[in-house]
């Protein structure tokens, strides 16, 4: 069982471990500055299954990853970490602990298990609640150890340090060092209907996400997409560039956008509308090399699932062109 006793352990996310204890009294309010579907979303919750190799949200959907022990409030542009996106406290408590020096890498050179978390900080709250903030921008964090905070205070901005390679804020909460999950806290490791949370305002559960998405060199296969197999971080300057995308649960309607800029800007963006979507597919769409090749540089990809206006997910993934 994960125990909250030093700064070392409260920031190796992967130490952590579920609880089945009662959850009481703490109510929380969002702990991140923007709009859920316009401009942020909940990219993964908790993990409440407990095999290994297999993942499910709280209400038994595909929201997750396997292990993962936090809530990931994921923004949805490099443009806007740059402007900054404010991280609230999302309950009254004081400031437990923080570090405030790793830099934003998204390569996550120099992470181990024990500065995973990256910068962040742990805000103790009565009867024994703690929420923890990760993955803050070096500089942004505003507040002090032993510091009171009240709902909704600014204490840092999302950014990209520790174990990340797209912005979001990873969210967690204890009580009595035990993880809990905000969304189902009197039954971990089980799943069921949207019932009682911590939340005051519960954002809204959307069962449709994206599994996965990624670059490759040609249009790839489910199987291929489902192993891994089709992913690259390195491409060839000649070679095809295609993003693809994995999405569970589309409605009809729903449009999947894929996206690749490159060192010279865009390289293609495409709205492909799910007519007739199956509970689990895969698109892809990409171009073919220009005379004299692709720039040599870095290649960001995104993959966007919106319904009626509304994100319901979004992934990034990263290429890097070579000669």
């Amino acid at each position: 069982m994960y125990r909250a006793g030093t700064a070392l352990a409260l920031f190796a996310l992967a130490l952590m471990q579920p609880t089945s204890g009662q959850a009481q009294d703490l109510r929380l309010t969002l702990p991140v500055d923007c709009e859920m579907g316009a401009t942020c979303f909940i990219e993964d919750y908790v993990d409440q299954d407990p095999a290994e190799g297999q993942q499910r949200d709280f209400a038994c959907g595909i929201n997750s990853r396997d292990g993962h022990k936090g809530t990931d409030i994921a923004i949805l542009s490099f443009d806007a970490l740059e402007a900054g996106v404010d991280v609230l406290a999302a309950a009254p408590g004081v400031v437990l602990r923080l570090r405030d020096e790793m830099p934003d890498d998204r390569l996550m050179r120099g992470v181990t298990s024990e500065n995973a978390c990256g910068n962040g900080l742990i805000i103790r709250h009565d009867d024994g609640w703690q929420t923890q903030y990760c993955h803050l921008k070096l500089g942004s964090i505003s507040v002090a150890r032993g510091e009171r905070v009240e709902a909704g205070d600014v204490i840092g901005e999302i950014g990209l340090s520790g174990q990340t390679n797209h912005p979001h804020l990873h969210f967690n909460v204890f009580r009595d060092g035990d993880l809990v999950d905000p969304f189902r806290p009197h039954a971990f490791g089980s799943c069921g209907p949207v019932g009682a949370s911590l939340w005051t305002d519960p954002p809204t559960y959307h069962n449709t996400g994206l599994v996965t998405a990624g670059f490759s060199d040609r249009v790839p296969s489910l199987d291929e997409v489902t192993s891994g197999a089709a992913r690259i971080g390195e491409g060839r300057s000649g070679a095809p560039l295609v993003v693809y995308a994995h999405a569970g649960y589309a409605q009809p309607g729903d449009v999947l956008r894929l996206t690749a800029t490159g060192p010279e800007g865009d390289v293609f963006a495409r709205d492909i509308v799910l007519e007739d979507p199956k509970v689990s597919q895969m698109q892809a769409f990409g171009r073919r090399a220009p005379e004299g090749g692709w720039p040599v540089g870095e290649y960001l990809g995104e993959a966007w699932l919106i319904r009626d206006g509304t994100v319901m997910a979004h992934r990034f993934t990263h290429l890097t062109v070579v000669n």
